[in-house]
């Protein structure tokens, strides 16, 4: 039927709301199980790749392949997800991953700061029995709302609070949940949000694209250079200044790729220094 992607301020209830639409809609909630599932299948560290996906990147981890092997785990797993279609996601940066699809519903769940403060120490409370510091509870919020602003403008240079990576904006300060709910599931019940063909092909090429960026991430002779990867209908394209031979051999081997093409950067020369 669709996918839909609900990015969230924490204490907003962003989970609360994803989990009933998904129930309703029968989809798959995708949360932690997309970070298990990372770990499981690629053999990475769960810690590291939640810090990665809810925190922006330190600024040693900016020039660390490993780092950069996390995230694009986290980015293909997402974008798998995906192709599975009808499933509710909650991480893995599909705002903009999954933009232009005709068929996914991409929806941002806001309130105002000291009302989601409220409502996390409310949460906590519930779920703990003991009651958060005020002071605590604000520093919290206000530093996942930094982590999460970085991350989305450190990978993909986008403002995550920007209404048009969204088709659906809501503040749940007045609206209760369940209303926000109603009107998700009556948005991907509208025919408009169908899966056609071509939207699925949109996002199998993404997927696979994404895929060969893992296998040039972690293979010993690719991973250290900067290689572009686009793909549509199995054939994959490679953009980057070295290594794009060694790439080509590494990129058919990916599971789905029917060709390879390259096209080589030229860096331009230095120009000649001028007293």
């Amino acid at each position: 039927m669709a996918i839909v992607y609900i990015s969230h301020q924490m204490g907003a209830g962003g989970p609360e709301i994803g989990m009933a639409l998904a129930q309703r809609l029968g989809y798959r909630y995708v949360n932690q199980e997309l970070l298990l599932d990372a770990a499981r299948r690629y053999g990475l560290a769960e810690d590291k790749l939640s810090h990665l996906d809810e925190s922006k990147p330190t600024l040693f981890e900016r020039f660390d392949t490993e780092t950069r092997h996390h995230i694009t785990v986290l980015q293909t797993t997402c974008l798998e997800f995906a192709e599975d279609d009808n499933a509710v996601l909650m991480r893995g940066g599909g705002q903009w991953l999954l933009r232009g699809v005709p068929h996914v519903l991409r929806i941002r769940i806001i309130a105002p700061f000291e009302h989601r403060v409220k409502q996390w120490i409310k949460r906590t409370t519930e779920m703990t029995g003991e009651t958060p510091n005020q002071r605590a509870a604000a520093d919290l919020v206000r530093r996942d709302d930094a982590e999460k602003s970085g991350r989305m403008r450190y990978l993909y240079e986008v403002d995550i609070a920007d209404p048009t990576l969204y088709e659906l904006v809501v503040n749940t300060e007045k609206l209760k949940y369940e209303a926000v709910v109603a009107v998700a599931e009556a948005l991907v019940r509208r025919p408009e949000m169908a899966t056609t063909e071509v939207g699925r092909q949109m996002v199998v090429s993404r997927a696979l694209a994404s895929r060969v960026q893992v296998a040039l991430a972690t293979h010993p002779e690719t991973r250290r250079y900067r290689i572009t990867v686009e793909a549509h209908g199995g054939v994959v394209t490679l953009e980057g200044t070295a290594a794009l031979e060694r790439a080509v051999e590494v990129a058919r081997k990916v599971p789905g790729v029917r060709e390879v093409k390259t096209q080589q950067v030229e860096i331009p020369p230095i120009p000649p220094f001028v007293a």
